[in-house]
């Protein structure tokens, strides 16, 4: 029998010229070779090329905020109005106002989506698969494999061509906006993306800047503006920035635009806190008046005008070179672990092809050595085939075979992986426990690529205002000499208590009370918007007005004054107005402002009273407040302050001093003389701050609660218990940052801080050989000194002492660019060391490239770990491109992180559903997915390959075409796509409330080598039980009605190759079902026993139907070599014709 079959097959011999031969082998290495090149790039992870975010680089290098790199200087004509018409002035270009965050554009969307679709082993795989067929005369038909590869193609890109049209949408809203420019005195209406550098840009109340612009005057007499920055910094609070001194008069178009000025100022970098430039102003008959410009004079692209009716500024930075555009992280292909591990698979199966494909060819030629089976009488070679060369000969049934076994890489395996996440994406979207009522919105899907990667995050990267805050601050309580005021006071009476072994009702000497309240309403930078409301502002509904501040805590502190019985009226003509218990309106004159400031980490005023009196009134952290007052004072006080510090409260200091004339005349005189330096301006500044905040009195402290949202400090504990590592990155001040951290249990009150900030590094020109000997201190605590675990747990990091560093963004820029004369050059190693060994980190004054800098540091660890970055504000932006996985917070400060992210929930809190629940399904169902699609094509090819022994290797399909096209596409597709969309292995409580249980897929742990290989030994052995169980049964003769014994070679044969289809065609439906959960069978019952008893009932059920010998004879008969075949089988029967 098996002799026959060998016969049979040998008739369909390839007939191949040697021109075609030599086509085919040239097309065949070209494309083998780009293969090569593709498949190593893609596997080992290698990024597509990006041309935006090349040109960044080239245009700006990795430079990020707090870095001192100046590349050359602009000059700015404003208005385009030449300085003197005799002088010559060649103007420098500028790129125009357009904003591009799109991906493609209409010509390119073609070449470049293909590009990185064929980047996919698989899809270049069928390309180069269906090219030989289209070449070279195969064994099946190019439609085989180009059918589904259009499939796939078309579907993913109009999937990726509709994303990216969204994009377009977005882009346009923005570019073609209304903006008024003022040109010969008069307004022009131009669209947003025709601003040029030197325009006069007018903007009114309410409207975002649509470049950055120098303010140049304003509706208010003072020149003044007030902005809020929420899309920039995440700080929904206002910003006063100032005018030009000699242009704040010109507020008229008129006016405006007969300026004549020149602006010289740095190129465009990142850093929104820095900005160093001059205004030359020209005016006839005059010498020409030049001022220093600084980011108070710079209104950025992207933050909203509040509070004032409308302002003038001229252009300096437009479109892609904006700080806002400069921090923002052009958008990358992001490729999940789930798609690396396909690909590796994909390698392995290659090489079982190829490995199939050289063992054919091999027996093939080793059978043919035979000269009766490599040219019988009945199929002799043609003179064209006998000159072709052996070799050639060779590579073109290598290439036949490479053809006929080419199903064993899945390409639907993209696609269905592709409706996958698109459908399964939803479950998202439709979550009810993820909808806000607030806002009206639940959770929304920016990118379904990445939902398995939510089952895989190791660090969590997330903002501070605005994500874990609610960025709304609330006066808790104070201190007055050591008594505690909870309620309010009257004049009267008020309800205090001190803290100490005896509780007892007390009071503070009335004149110290009243001292502090209005210290309260004094040292401050609040201002009055009178009868209206302000976004993210709430004021009390009694009142008439509304206090706005660039510091919420200024307004809460406010607030608390007018609690008890002290309210702030404003600021009119420098006077400072406010009312007291006694419903009297005291005036205080308003001299100088000494500004807050990182590192005095205080701020003060000084005041003259109505009789003449001259006091300085400060407030700040307590650790820069008790070295300046009288350390008898301390005590009292610091048992309050530390115990509101470990409620979590934010703590502030107050304290006073009393100043004479002489002394008040040397302050003036310094700050003034300070304030006009053009050189070193901050330090010299610095130095009388120094000089004038000593020897104060102490009052008492505040205690002010940055309200946390909802349950997020639930979510942080069950994102620790599920191994993850959470980092807060924010661009707040550190004392801020740390006590949010301990309320949102972040930090633990057990939790031993390590520091390496301005104050632990200094400001000394040794600064570097400081951070040097902290780096190594805290490397030998964390690292050297501590035993290593030894054991088989995930994320071991768990067991390891608790320990949690903090850090700010100039100490970063230390660690992440050295001085080039510093003597060690390994900072970032040793600080990404320190950094993976504790348990919670805290980056505070980050700017928005410096928090993707942190994240990029992270993921290109050892290990590769899932970062997920989370924010709420355009800051973020950067951030959430960089990580592995972007959310997004449907806050207060805009929806630019809602629609740069990959995810939007509305809550910081739905991440722990987000993650725990939906990314662990998530992650199983696609692993399933995955596994089962590479096992059920190797026990559908493995046949295929079993049966060329028994046809002399002549390439002979077993399976008819329509089953080669639709086998993937459709039979088998459907039942594994519903499980990967419907399966619920745990319940989704269980899940959120066991967080534990999300370590058990951590790691990529279902689609590692091992599970790998037990899906491929499965898909080995049920493969040859379908081929020999179902060529064993036919060993045995079978009678037709009339007696007959039927032997015919064509009835077993067509037997052979349905039956064998159907075993593995129900087979792979009966898996499904049984495997995953919908029946409750056992494992191992449904691995090796379902496809023995599958073979036996299909068989059987076959067998019962005697068409299948009318269907053989049919075909039979057209085939001219039937008669030989059935003569040389050994029956040679006329009845069966």
């Amino acid at each position: 029998m098996r002799k026959g079959l060998m016969c049979a097959g040998g008739g369909l011999h390839t007939a191949m010229g040697a021109g075609d031969g030599w086509l085919a082998a040239v097309g065949f290495l070209g494309c083998w070779l780009s293969f090569a090149l593709v498949s190593l790039n893609y596997s080992l992870g290698l990024p597509a090329f990006d041309g935006a975010e090349k040109w960044i680089e080239e245009q700006h290098g990795e430079a990020c905020a707090g870095e001192e790199k100046r590349v050359g200087t602009r000059t700015v004509v404003v208005g385009h109005r030449t300085v003197s018409e005799t002088d010559a002035y060649v103007a420098q270009k500028f790129c125009d106002n357009r904003i591009v965050s799109s991906k493609y554009t209409i010509w390119n969307f073609l070449p470049k989506n293909l590009f990185e679709q064929f980047r996919r082993i698989a899809n270049f795989y069928f390309l180069i698969i269906f090219l030989v067929q289209v070449i070279v005369d195969t064994p099946t038909s190019p439609i085989t494999s180009g059918l589904p590869l259009f499939f796939v193609i078309t579907v993913t890109a109009i999937k990726q061509g509709y994303e990216d049209w969204l994009r377009h949408r977005a882009d346009n809203e923005v570019n073609k906006s209304t903006v008024f420019i003022v040109e010969n005195a008069k307004q022009v209406q131009k669209e947003s993306e025709k601003i040029k550098v030197g325009d006069i840009v007018e903007v009114k109340a309410d409207e975002t800047f649509p470049c950055d612009l120098i303010f140049l005057a304003s509706s208010s007499v003072d020149g003044t503006c007030y902005v809020t920055t929420a899309s920039l910094d995440g700080e929904s609070n206002f910003k006063t920035h100032y005018a030009v001194r000699d242009t704040t008069v010109l507020c008229t178009d008129e006016a405006i635009d007969a300026l004549t000025a020149t602006i010289e100022c740095e190129q465009p970098q990142p850093d929104l806190y820095k900005f160093v430039g001059r205004i030359i102003i020209y005016r006839s008959n005059q010498e020409p008046i030049a001022r220093s410009l600084g980011p108070e004079n710079l209104l950025l692209k992207g933050a909203t005008l509040k509070n004032t009716k409308k302002i003038y500024g001229v252009a300096v930075y437009t479109g892609m070179e904006t700080k806002m555009a400069l921090n923002y992280q052009g958008k990358s292909q992001k490729r999940s672990a789930v798609e690396k591990s396909i690909n590796a698979f994909l390698i392995v199966y290659l090489c079982i092809l190829l490995s199939k494909a050289t063992v054919c060819t091999t027996l093939k030629y080793v059978w043919q050595s035979n000269p009766f089976n490599d040219e019988p009488w009945y199929n002799e070679k043609t003179k064209k085939e006998r000159e072709t060369f052996k070799v050639l000969r060779m590579f073109t049934d290598f290439l036949s075979f490479m053809v006929l076994f080419n199903f064993i890489i899945p390409v639907s395996m993209y696609v269905t992986v592709e409706m996958q996440k698109f459908l399964g994406s939803f479950f998202i979207s439709w979550d009810k426990e993820m909808y806000d009522e607030e806002i009206k919105e639940g959770a929304l899907v920016n990118t379904s690529d990445l939902n398995e990667e939510l089952g895989q995050v190791e660090f969590v990267f997330t903002d501070k205002t605005g994500t874990l805050t609610e960025n709304s601050m609330e006066f808790i309580e104070c201190c007055i000499d050591g008594h505690k005021y909870k309620d309010c006071i009257s004049e009267v009476d008020g309800f205090s208590q001190t803290d100490g072994p005896l509780k007892y009702y007390g009071k503070a000497e009335k004149s110290r009370e009243e001292l502090f309240l209005r210290a309260l309403c004094l040292c401050h930078t609040v201002q009055i918007k009178e009868a209206d409301q302000v976004d993210g502002l709430i004021g009390h509904p009694e009142c008439k007005h509304t206090y706005i501040s660039s510091s919420p805590d200024e307004i809460a502190l406010v607030k608390g004054a007018e609690k008890y019985g002290f309210t702030f009226l404003g600021l009119e003509n420098d006077f400072m107005k406010i009312r007291n218990q006694k419903n009297e309106t005291e005036m205080y004159q308003l001299l100088h402002i000494l500004n807050f400031d990182p590192v005095r980490r205080r701020m003060s005023v000084i005041v003259r009273t109505i009789t003449g009196k001259l006091l300085l009134f400060c407030k700040g952290a307590d650790s820069s407040i008790f070295p300046r007052v009288q350390q008898e004072e301390i005590q009292q006080t610091k048992v309050h302050v530390d115990r509101n510090a470990m409620d979590g409260y934010r703590t502030l200091c107050v304290a006073f001093k009393e100043l004479t004339q002489k002394e008040y005349d040397k302050i003036d005189r310094q700050l003034n003389e300070a304030k006009m330096a053009l050189q070193d301006r901050e330090e010299k500044m610095a130095k009388v701050f120094e000089d004038t905040e000593a020897d104060m009195h102490l009052i008492g402290a505040t205690a002010v609660e940055d309200r946390l949202q909802e349950q997020s400090a639930e979510t942080i504990e069950a994102l620790h218990a599920a191994g993850m590592k959470v980092w807060v990155l924010t661009g707040d001040k550190m004392e801020t940052a740390k006590s949010t951290c301990y309320a949102c249990r972040l930090f633990q009150t057990s939790t031993e801080l390590l520091e390496l900030t301005v104050k632990t590094v200094g400001e000394s020109e040794r600064k570097e050989d400081r951070l040097h000997e902290l780096l190594l201190e805290y490397h030998k605590k964390l690292i050297q000194d501590v035993p290593k675990h030894r054991g088989g747990l995930k994320r071991s990091w768990t067991l390891s002492q608790d320990y949690g560093l903090i850090i700010d963004g100039s100490t970063l820029s230390l660690i992440l660019n050295p001085s080039q004369d510093s003597s060690s050059s390994n900072y970032k190693n040793i600080f990404l060391q320190i950094c993976l060994k504790c348990t919670a980190v805290l980056c505070c004054r980050m700017a928005p490239l410096q928090k993707a800098q942190i994240v990029r540091m992270v993921k290109n660890t050892k290990g590769s770990p899932i970062t997920l970055s989370i924010g709420d504000g355009a800051n973020d932006v950067s951030m959430i491109l960089e990580a592995h996985v972007g959310i997004g917070i449907k806050g207060k400060e805009g929806r630019q992180a809602a629609r740069n992210s990959d995810y939007a929930v509305p809550k910081f809190k739905h991440l722990r559903k987000l993650l725990l629940a939906h990314g662990h399904l998530y992650y199983v169902r696609i692993a399933h997915l995955v596994q089962y699609f590479f096992y059920k094509n190797l026990c559908f090819i493995l046949p295929q390959f079993l049966y060329q022994f028994f046809c002399g290797f002549s390439q002979q399909p077993l399976y008819d075409a329509a089953y080669l096209t639709m086998y993937n596409i459709c039979f088998t597709s459907l039942p594994i796509l519903a499980y990967s969309l419907l399966e619920q292995h745990i319940n989704i409580d269980t899940l959120t409330s066991d967080p534990q249980l999300y370590m058990k897929v951590s790691d990529n742990a279902m689609l590692q080598w091992r599970p790998f290989l037990y899906w491929t030994f499965l898909g080995a052995f049920e493969g040859l039980v379908f081929f020999f169980g179902v060529y064993f049964l036919f060993q045995n003769s079978s009678l037709e009605d009339n007696g007959k014994i039927l032997t015919a070679f064509g009835v077993r044969k067509l037997d052979l190759r349905n039956d064998c289809f159907h075993c593995v065609g129900v087979h792979r439906h009966s898996e499904a079902s049984i495997r995953y959960s919908i029946l409750d069978v056992d494992e191992p019952l449904c691995d090796m026993g379902l496809p023995c008893l599958l073979c036996v009932f299909l068989v059987l059920l076959g067998r019962s139907h005697l068409a299948f010998l009318e269907a053989a004879k049919n075909v039979f008969c057209i085939c001219p070599y039937a008669d030989f075949c059935f003569h040389v089988a050994g029956n040679n029967s006329p009845d069966l014709y």
